[in-house]
């Protein structure tokens, strides 16, 4: 897994005339996942079709059938399962990853899960083993494998530009100092909620995708805000196998943002400001299909180099719409599916070791 970078144009089902007919899709959940991310991504890659969307809620039916006429509208999963679907998409709270999962592959449907994959990783685990029992796809939506900045930092750590890589600095910052409410807020440990499980997810996964497994973990889980219940300023170190330190920030409480990734090496380093544009422009309205998806613009390119002569570098485009494309790959058998389940159980098991970390005030060695 160290050094691997995510494809950006991984081989795609096609939906063109003379072509296999689009796998049809369920989502369940039309949340901010679902409506923002999973739909518009879905309904825009080729070889796809949303076929079904799950929500009690009459108010996101409507906005769901207004924005997705062709699919059907359905008030429970249960009503999936005899569709005869071919990829099932869990696009709802935390704790229900598990249980709405398991049964999509027990009904025969290969799944898509947002993440955090479960709460726990012995639940992943046994999830990810049930799949493989059942011979079908199980993948986890760890769509900031494909934001811009990470795959330009991708590219610098393979290519050695930087030299070796010896500290990892990647920040998830902002400044929201009243809450918000939901099931992300909930300090119940079964819900998998505060910004560990929620922007820690993103952040562990691509430190473990770029340097490979973690030997010990460290962590400070703070709750700044008044009445929060769940940890929203917080800040991981992960010792790699191969020497890399990682630094992990995750915060709903800083009134200045730091950089989005500082990667220091023996010989260069490389630093970005600012969030991948990828979610903005889904929350706008903008999908994959739209020109200049991705494009990161040149006022916010990161620098590379030294103190001594640092440059602007290019951002390579961001690429959600890679990721579905992926996994219509999978299921027609034609490459493995873009995040493997394993890889969110490891996470996890990192993610639980912060827990373990802040709780007792010391290093965990995994």
């Amino acid at each position: 897994m160290a050094n691997s970078t995510p494809p950006t144009t991984p081989v795609a089902a096609t939906d063109a005339p003379g072509g296999p007919a689009p796998l049809r899709v369920g989502l369940i959940g039309y949340g901010l996942a679902g409506a923002v991310f999973h739909a518009p991504l879905i309904a825009t890659t080729p070889g796809l079709r949303l076929d079904a969307i799950v929500t009690a809620n009459p108010e996101r039916q409507e906005q769901a059938a207004a924005a997705h006429p062709q699919a059907r509208l359905l008030s429970s999963a249960e009503e999936l399962w005899p569709l005869g679907l071919d990829l099932v998409v869990v696009a709802t709270p935390n704790r229900t990853h598990i249980p709405l999962a398991t049964a999509a592959l027990r009904a025969g449907v290969a799944v898509v899960v947002d993440k955090p994959l479960a709460a726990t990783s012995a639940e992943g685990a046994a999830l990810a083993e049930l799949a493989e029992t059942r011979g079908l796809p199980l993948s986890v939506f760890q769509n900031r494998r494909w934001d811009g900045d990470f795959l330009t930092v991708s590219e610098l750590v393979r290519s050695g530009r930087l030299g070796r890589v010896h500290r990892f600095e990647s920040r998830f910052e902002r400044w929201r100092p009243q809450l918000k409410g939901g099931w992300r807020e909930l300090g119940d440990p079964d819900e998998a909620g505060g910004l560990l499980y929620d922007l820690g997810s993103h952040l562990v996964d691509q430190a473990l995708t770029l340097f490979g497994p973690a030997v010990s973990v460290y962590a400070e889980l703070d709750v700044r805000r008044e009445g929060a219940v769940a940890d929203d300023d917080s800040f991981l170190a992960l010792t790699h196998a191969d020497g890399t330190r990682s630094h992990l920030w995750v915060s709903a409480t800083a009134g200045e943002l730091g950089p989005r990734f500082r990667v220091l090496g023996s010989e260069s380093a490389y630093t970005s400001w600012g969030l991948d544009g990828q979610e903005d422009a889904l929350r706008a309205g903008r999908t994959p299909a739209d020109e200049g998806w991705g494009m990161t613009p040149a006022a916010m390119f990161g620098q590379l180099g030294t103190v001594d002569d640092s440059v602007a570098h290019p951002t390579l485009p961001g690429a959600y719409e890679a990721y579905y494309a992926g996994m219509a790959a999978a299921l027609h058998g034609l490459a493995p599916v873009p995040v493997e389940p394993r890889d969110a159980v490891a996470a996890l098991r990192v993610l639980e070791a912060a827990r373990h970390s802040a709780a007792e005030g010391r290093m965990v060695k995994l």
